[in-house]
């Protein structure tokens, strides 16, 4: 592909404790192929579960018998005589053909009751994904009721007849991700109140933490369904997409927002914080650079694009190409924002870090109240 976009991303390591050493801003260099930069989550799939069980069940469910033992049971039930005992080694070989026929019925009911438990659960799977979808079709039918417009095939604005399944997907989990921080805020200030031991304020910590880098990674997914609905923020409020930065929000300004909250700061907490401040704005800026060349070159592939047959669509499989590269800018800006807040966690002490987790939560409620306030204002008729 004759497109390259240089793009130098400058990704910062912290030494953790007091050896940590900011003085240094060299720039470090992140290909472009390296997106992947979440840890994966491993899901298991309840369907191949499910399945699993009533078409390959265990093997101690299976009742494998030998081809010896088919054989005495073949001749224990061909004559009925050889089953009268005529002495000891009568009495014996009945003994042990009626032990076979006892291990057997006792595997033909183990297994049923196997089968019985796999069938059940198989049951409660179905049943817990129609509820799922219910759900799922009662938020899509409400969207629509409220007049959720998303971009239609033909390329105008209006209500679509068919929803991305991923987008629908991640606007449900960001609303609970949404409501979740709330509790999470009250919770902060709670424990920030009361006198609480140095563990549980750094499990609550940690708890949030893991909540931010939750909603990353349910924007990595987000991006593969489309990149554009996550980068024009019609997932957030209409102030915050005022702030809106490669779809999220800018990590200098994180610590902009923070600063105030977490004084008083030692010298060699200042000195990190600022050092970190400027290393999370060197790599704005090439990212942001990064998404401006990207435009120019496409607007020009456009420009210049001919009518004939074969040359007009290799030119758009090419425009096709230079967009997927979005993705890895989505992608690169929450990695920026999740190794932001690692290290400022790194820097801080524990209090300080559930100070400056609780100002920045809140300053993102106050942005949704904000936008709402601003979509309930009253208009002059036209």
């Amino acid at each position: 592909m004759d497109f390259l976009i240089g793009v130098s991303i400058l990704f910062f390591v912290l030494d953790g404790g007091d050896s940590m050493n900011m003085s240094s801003t060299s720039t470090q260099f992140a290909p472009t192929r390296r997106m992947g930069i979440f840890e994966p989550f491993h899901h298991m799939s309840m369907w191949e579960d499910a399945f699993r069980g009533d078409i390959m069940p265990s093997v101690g469910a299976c009742m494998v018998t030998p081809a010896n033992d088919r054989a005495d049971d073949k001749s224990g039930y061909t004559s009925s005589d050889q089953l009268i005992p005529s002495g000891s080694e009568d009495n014996q070989a009945g003994k042990s053909v009626s032990d076979k026929v006892q291990r057997r019925l006792a595997q033909n009911r183990e297994a049923a009751r196997k089968s019985r438990m796999r069938k059940k659960a198989y049951v409660q799977q179905l049943e817990k994904s129609n509820l799922k979808l219910a759900q799922l079709e009662m938020e899509l039918e409400r969207a629509r009721q409220q007049g959720l417009y998303i971009l239609g095939s033909n390329g105008n604005m209006g209500l679509s007849s068919t929803i991305n399944p991923g987008i629908a997907a991640f606007e449900m989990e960001y609303s609970l991700w949404v409501e979740e921080q709330q509790k999470k805020n009250v919770e902060l200030r709670n424990i920030l109140q009361s006198h609480v031991s140095e563990v549980e304020l750094q499990l609550l910590v940690e708890t949030v933490l893991n909540h931010y880098y939750n909603l990353f990674r349910m924007k990595a997914d987000a991006a593969k369904a489309d990149v554009f609905y996550l980068i024009s923020g019609m997932w957030r409020t209409s102030v915050e997409r005022f702030f809106l930065w490669i779809g999220g929000f800018k990590p200098s300004e994180l610590i902009n927002i923070v600063m105030p909250q977490l004084e008083p700061l030692s010298d060699q907490q200042i000195v990190k914080i600022c050092n970190l401040r400027h290393c999370c704005q060197q790599a704005e800026d090439a990212l942001t650079q990064g998404m401006d060349k990207l435009q120019q070159t496409l607007a020009q592939n456009i420009l210049t694009m001919t009518t004939g047959t074969g040359s007009y669509s290799s030119q758009m499989v090419s425009s096709m190409e230079k967009l997927e590269a979005l993705e890895g800018f989505v992608n690169q800006a929450d990695h920026l924002r999740q190794q932001t807040l690692q290290q400022l966690s790194l820097v801080l002490t524990t209090r300080q870090s559930a100070r400056g987790l609780l100002a920045f939560g809140e300053y993102l409620q106050r942005l949704r109240a904000l936008s709402s306030l601003w979509a309930a204002r009253p208009r002059e008729p036209t």
